[in-house]
Formats: structure tokens, C-alpha cells, sequence
């Protein structure tokens, strides 16, 4: 049954919506009375969006009102699962500090056009852990879904990972919704790759030959000094753990795969780890597990994989 979408509750818990539309006409009815009474309820609201929903969107508000929602172009805002929920963290962060807002209202719209297979599996996973990463934050999140240019299987997906879906001032409840914190739906293998293995080292405790091989073979492949920095950070945190918290040892494999660089971190031993590792950000007042989500934050996509014996860790830097 429909309901008429409650009042925000002010109990710092997430609401994690989908707006599936099919015209101009649909995304106006939901966002511009979400933000509406954001603003009059002293919420901070941020609509993330097209150049072409913006526009709509600030017409339909009309000045004073659209002058008091923040506005940010999707495809900058988009573009790595990691960086893209510490972005969205440190904003809640900033806006609800100190009691500056009880709430923050965010119209979302994930890019979508122009992802390989990989990345759009990542970004999907990405809509399924803002629910457990976001869980406890004065949020209300709505993510947009434009059917006029979105494939069929990324709209079904927003069924998974939205516990509800909403139009104009409804909502419902998603009967496809998949929790994240239950069941294997989200796990997946690694991706498959075609290339050859550039290079490929097995490491101790000594964790320089890592490091020294990681920057030599992706500056070679093309990688900027940038992405290279980032990379060897990231690999050799993700090989202290490997060393700390698996067997000991571990083995490396660095390679190119069409627009990315590759490198797969393997360790012997089981990680029981959740799928989204990484994904939630660590109490600051801990001086440890700070690790992966570090990592995420550095990397553009990021892939775990667990079986009997060994885990691996498959992080991806793009050459452009």
C-alpha cells in the first residue's frame, strides 16, 4: 500500500530512496517538494544531478529557494565509488556538526552512461552500501533514475538497493529489495581479465620490492605520477595487511586492462570480511582500521575476493 512519505524523524537514520522517472514532469513532482520542505524544516539540502535537471530544478524552485540548495554537476560528483561516499560522509559531517542542520536532504543521480561492465557492477554495489555505510546518519537520500536513457538492468538494480521507491510524495516499499547485510546477493567474483601478467612478485615482511615494483611497472604502462602515488600507497597498505593479518606472505601481479591499471594482492588465509569492506568510514577515535577505507578513497574501483584458502584484493587505477 502507499504512503505518504513522513516527516523526517530527527532519530539520525538513513532513508534511502529510488525516483525511477520517466519525464521532467516526474522528477519536479518528487524533488521539488523534497527540497521544499528540506529548507523549511532547516535541513541542508544538495542536489547532485545533470546540467539539465539543475536547470530544471532551480527554475521550478524559483530563485530564493534554489539560491539555498547546493548544487554539484553528477559527473564530477560521480566518479569513484570510494571518493564519492567520503565526499558524501564529510558533507553530512560539515552540515549536521554542532547543530548546524538536524538533517541533510540529498537528490542524487549516479552516472550511469558510458560504464564498462565492471564499473557499473562497482557503482551498483556502491548504491547497496550507502545503506549500511549511511545507516546511522541524519540523511535522506533520493537517487534519480532516468528510464528515457538508463539500460533496463540499471533501473531493475535500483529496486535491490533502495529499500523504497518513491513517486511524487509517496513512497513504497521495494519487494526486490536486497539487504546488504544478509544473504550472498552482493558477493561476486573477481572480474574476468584477458591480459598477461606484467609483473609479478611474491613478498614477505620486506615490503620495498612491492613498492619499487608497483611504481616502475605502472609508470611504464602509462599511469600519471598521481595515479602512481596512489597506487603504491594503496598496495602497500593493502600488503600489510596481507603480511599482518593473513599468512605472512603474499603474492603481487601487476597488469594493464584496457583503460586501467591492474594489480591483484593475494594472501593465503581466509578473510571473513563483509563484502563492502572498506566502504564504512572508521571511528576516528580508533587509531587502527583506517586501512580500507583509505584505500578506497585512493583507488578508482576496488574488488575483494575470499575463497577456502586465500583472499585476494583487486585494486584498479585508470591511465586517464
Amino acid at each position: 500500500m502507499t504512503q505518504t512519505l513522513p516527516p523526517p524523524s530527527g532519530n539520525g537514520r538513513l532513508t534511502h530512496q529510488a525516483l525511477i522517472y520517466r519525464n521532467d514532469h516526474e522528477f519536479l513532482a518528487t524533488t521539488v517538494p523534497f527540497c521544499l520542505e528540506g529548507l523549511d524544516r532547516g535541513d541542508a539540502v544538495l542536489a547532485v544531478t545533470t546540467p539539465a535537471n539543475t536547470v530544471l530544478l532551480r527554475r521550478a524552485l524559483g530563485g530564493r529557494a534554489s539560491e539555498r540548495v547546493e548544487f554539484v554537476d553528477a559527473a564530477e560528483w560521480y566518479r569513484a565509488p570510494g571518493r564519492t561516499l567520503g565526499a558524501y560522509h564529510r558533507y553530512v559531517d560539515r552540515r549536521t556538526a554542532a547543530g548546524g542542520h538536524p538533517r541533510v536532504r540529498v537528490v542524487g543521480e549516479p552516472v550511469w552512461t558510458g560504464r564498462d561492465a565492471l564499473e557499473t557492477a562497482e557503482w551498483t554495489r556502491y548504491e547497496s552500501a550507502v545503506n549500511v555505510a549511511f545507516a546511522d546518519c541524519p540523511a535522506w537520500i533520493v537517487c534519480s533514475y532516468d528510464t528515457r536513457v538508463l539500460p533496463g538492468t540499471v533501473v531493475d538494480d535500483a529496486l535491490r538497493t533502495h529499500p523504497e521507491t518513491v513517486v511524487a510524495t509517496s513512497a513504497l516499499p521495494s519487494d526486490r529489495y536486497a539487504d546488504p547485510t544478509t544473504g550472498d546477493g552482493w558477493q561476486r567474483p573477481l572480474a574476468h581479465l584477458t591480459t598477461q601478467e606484467d609483473a609479478v612478485v611474491r613478498f614477505g615482511t620486506d615490503l620495498s620490492v612491492v613498492r619499487a615494483e608497483v611504481a616502475g611497472t605502472a609508470a611504464r604502462m602509462g599511469l600519471s605520477e598521481d595515479g602512481t602515488q596512489r597506487l603504491v600507497f594503496a598496495v602497500n597498505e593493502v600488503a600489510t595487511n596481507a603480511v599482518q593479518h593473513g599468512g605472512g606472505t603474499g603474492h603481487l601481479v601487476v597488469r594493464r586492462a584496457g583503460r586501467r591499471v591492474v594489480c591483484d594482492v593475494t594472501s593465503t588465509g581466509r578473510n571473513d570480511s563483509d563484502w563492502y569492506l572498506g566502504y564504512l568510514p572508521p571511528d576516528p577515535r580508533q587509531q587502527q582500521g583506517h586501512g580500507m577505507w583509505v584505500v578506497r578513497q585512493l583507488c578508482d574501483l576496488l574488488e575483494v575476493h575470499t575463497d577456502e584458502d586465500r583472499t585476494t584484493v583487486r585494486l584498479h587505477i585508470s591511465l586517464v
